[in-house]
């Protein structure tokens, strides 16, 4: 911020407040010491008509600059949509077989073909999303919030605690995923445990969860330690406030972004996960289907004229995660208050 002592200077003149306002000095109240940075056009007609500008506008003018992103997750919405409104955009069951009809090449009939059975291999690719993006995106959820939780009182807290939940997540993140998750399908999935049947999408939700929020937990750990030594916590220590108002009302709301960004990426490491578990063999099991079952149900078309049964979905795991990666790197640029927007 622009300081100038002489009152009347400072009121000819006014302040530039980073990332929260914009607003016009003249030149003769620039010095040396002053660093203005190009700023848009449109935020300096903003500044001069006196409007506000706020966080919220400047992160959208700078996820709106990233178009990549913005195609991102264009594209990303539109294969949600698609996943859910699947039997508005086919006419087929992904069960129904029609053995007349066995491996027919895509056409006006059969968009992506049918497979081995006669199955239409576009609804079976619509229907299989449901479970990758409900196991990507229940992941998400889950281990951001172990991760958050874990983060912040590590952070906050400091002392023995810190250090006990450092080492717990330093182990965590040494259990080979893969190896867990093929040892407990095999052995839970299926089985009825606390009156409920455990399915291998569920088993999967659950283990996955408890093996990605180790670098969330790092992240906001790290925010955490530097955000609790600021004025504004002082000042909530000081009115009386507790440790839990102050890391959820004061600490947290700022590392929404990294928080963010970070959790974009769990949802592409999860679908990514789950879908190699099921080209194993060790993932989602019949009825229930995922894009990485429906590769590996067409693995052994490789190198015939039916692998279309096997890059239909893989195009779907490809363009999702894609679109994931670039939609999160646009949210990162966007949380940066020193990207020039």
């Amino acid at each position: 911020m622009f300081h100038d002592d002489d009152p009347e200077r400072r009121q000819a003149g006014s302040a530039i407040v980073g990332s929260e306002a914009l607003m016009q000095l003249s030149d003769e109240d620039l010095t040396e010491d002053v660093v203005v940075e190009d700023v848009s056009p449109e935020l300096i007609a903003l500044a001069e008509e006196g409007k506000p500008i706020s966080q919220w506008l400047l992160f959208r003018r700078r996820f709106f600059h990233h178009k990549l992103a913005v195609a991102a997750g264009i594209v990303l919405i539109l294969i949600v949509l698609c996943v859910i409104f699947a039997p508005l955009l086919t006419k087929y069951s992904p069960t129904d077989q029609d053995l007349t009809n066995i491996r027919k090449p895509p056409s006006s009939e059969h968009w992506f073909g049918t497979d081995v059975l006669g199955r239409d291999e576009f609804s079976r690719v619509l229907f299989a999303g449901r479970i990758s993006l409900k196991i990507g995106l229940a992941v998400a959820i889950i281990s951001t919030t172990i991760g958050t939780v874990v983060g912040s009182v590590a952070g906050y807290t400091g002392r023995w605690l810190d250090q006990l939940l450092m080492r717990l997540t330093d182990l965590f993140l040494i259990i080979p995923g893969l190896a867990v998750l093929m040892i407990a399908n095999k052995k839970f999935a299926g089985q009825n445990i606390f009156g409920h049947n455990v399915s291998t999408d569920t088993l999967a939700i659950i283990i996955l969860s408890f093996l990605l929020w180790q670098t969330i937990a790092r992240v906001v750990r790290g925010l955490v330690l530097s955000l609790k030594e600021k004025e504004f916590v002082d000042a909530a220590r000081a009115s009386g406030a507790s440790r839990t108002r102050i890391i959820v009302r004061h600490v947290l709301p700022n590392c929404i972004g990294p928080i963010v960004v970070n959790t974009t990426l769990i949802v592409a490491v999860a679908i990514l996960t789950e879908s190699t578990l099921s080209f194993l063999g060790f993932g989602v099991q019949p009825p229930a289907i995922s894009w990485g079952y429906l590769v590996n149900d067409a693995s052994g078309t490789a190198g015939t004229p039916y692998a279309y049964l096997m890059y239909f979905p893989g195009m779907a795991i490809v363009l999702t995660l894609l679109s994931i990666n670039f939609l999160g790197d646009g949210l990162r640029d966007a949380f940066d208050p020193s990207s020039k927007g």
